[in-house]
């Protein structure tokens, strides 16, 4: 039976141990040409700064490169962390890629830093005080660039001519706290909320419902869940796979980011350190054969009333992860969603 809601990807581009980032970056291209042909609906790439984990820190970048190589797949970023940068330079970056590829481009927006402290300063251009927490106030700025909503009169109004009109890109807050969905609401916005981080949010997407405030960008709320995903062919076997993002995910809670272990080499770890596998026990994955994934992913997009599910798979092997979207994409028929022209917006 098809799935009910529009499926996508989140890439974060992980590096596996014994590979390089460039390789990361390479197998991010492949995954997203793979998806695009098994009928995903978006892929998304993320922003991470300064870990060995993750070869993900510019996304405008990878949203550029893959969306030449794809066809009919969206792609944007899951997401640009807005507090680094100008909202005047992110409105230009994406409304070129709009230009570029019209009607396919997405730009997700977070708060969180994506790095450490120390990282977060150096990604500053003036490192004498830390920046202001002024989210707010850059998010309605780059929104009223994107929208040309500055009074006539305003000083920066003649900032909003952005070079990829008449396209703009589909903005989406993101988030995996309260107060994403407050602000997601109150600006209504299309929300997506990173259960792979929070599993505790389906409370959290309730709030952003309830709150919602339809406007021009949006009639009504919209939810996506971002789930974590290994799946294979057997519940053994996703299990086997899993051990490497656990043990990874372990030590970052530790403070020592890593690369994506082997999986024997992660068994083994985890087989001695039983407080490290409890630790990676906080964060929700949705493991196993793909009848067991599709159940695992039913019940999370229920529990969230969601309107869309983003997957999120890391393993130490390129090959395992492909084979986990292909396995769910036909679990769920992904195909006929696709040509059935079945989208979010």
């Amino acid at each position: 039976m098809t799935f009910a809601l529009p499926v996508s990807v989140l890439d974060q581009s992980p590096v596996s141990e014994g590979s390089t980032g460039a390789a990361a970056l390479a197998n991010t291209v492949d995954l997203a040409r793979l998806v695009d042909e098994l009928g995903y609906h978006r892929y998304w790439v993320a922003e991470h700064h300064g870990t060995p984990m993750l070869a993900s820190p510019s996304p405008e970048v990878l949203i550029a490169s893959i969306a030449a190589r794809t066809s009919r797949i969206r792609v944007g970023s899951g997401g640009v962390m807005l507090p680094h940068y100008s909202p005047l330079k992110v409105a230009e970056t994406f409304s070129m890629l709009s230009g570029l590829y019209p009607g396919r481009i997405d730009l997700g927006l977070g708060r969180a830093p994506g790095s450490d402290q120390q990282t977060m300063i150096a990604l500053q251009r003036d490192r004498r005080q830390r920046a202001p927490d002024d989210f707010p106030e850059q998010l309605e700025e780059l929104l009223a660039y994107l929208e040309d909503r500055f009074p006539e009169r305003h000083p920066l109004a003649r900032l909003a001519r952005l070079p990829g009109r008449p396209e703009t890109p589909e903005v989406w807050l993101l988030g995996s706290s309260p107060q994403s969905a407050i602000w997601a609401a109150e600006l209504g916005l299309p929300y997506a909320f990173a259960d792979f981080i929070n599993p505790a949010g389906a409370r959290l997407a309730r709030a952003y419902r309830e709150r919602f405030a339809p406007s021009d960008r949006l009639a009504a709320p919209h939810v996506a869940v971002a789930v974590s995903v290994i799946c294979a062919d057997t519940d053994v076997e996703s299990e086997h796979l899993g051990a490497s993002q656990r043990m990874a995910i372990s030590m970052l809670r530790r403070g020592q980011p890593i690369e994506v272990p082997p999986v024997e080499k992660a068994r083994h770890f985890l087989a001695n350190d039983p407080a490290a596998d409890a630790a990676a026990d906080a964060r929700r994955v949705i493991k196993g054969s793909p009848a067991t994934v599709r159940a695992g992913l039913e019940q999370v997009a229920a529990d969230y009333a969601a309107d869309e599910v983003v997957v999120v798979t890391i393993t130490h092997d390129h090959a395992a992860r492909r084979r986990s979207y292909e396995l769910v994409a036909a679990e769920l028929r992904l195909h006929d969603l696709a040509d059935a022209g079945v989208a979010s917006r």
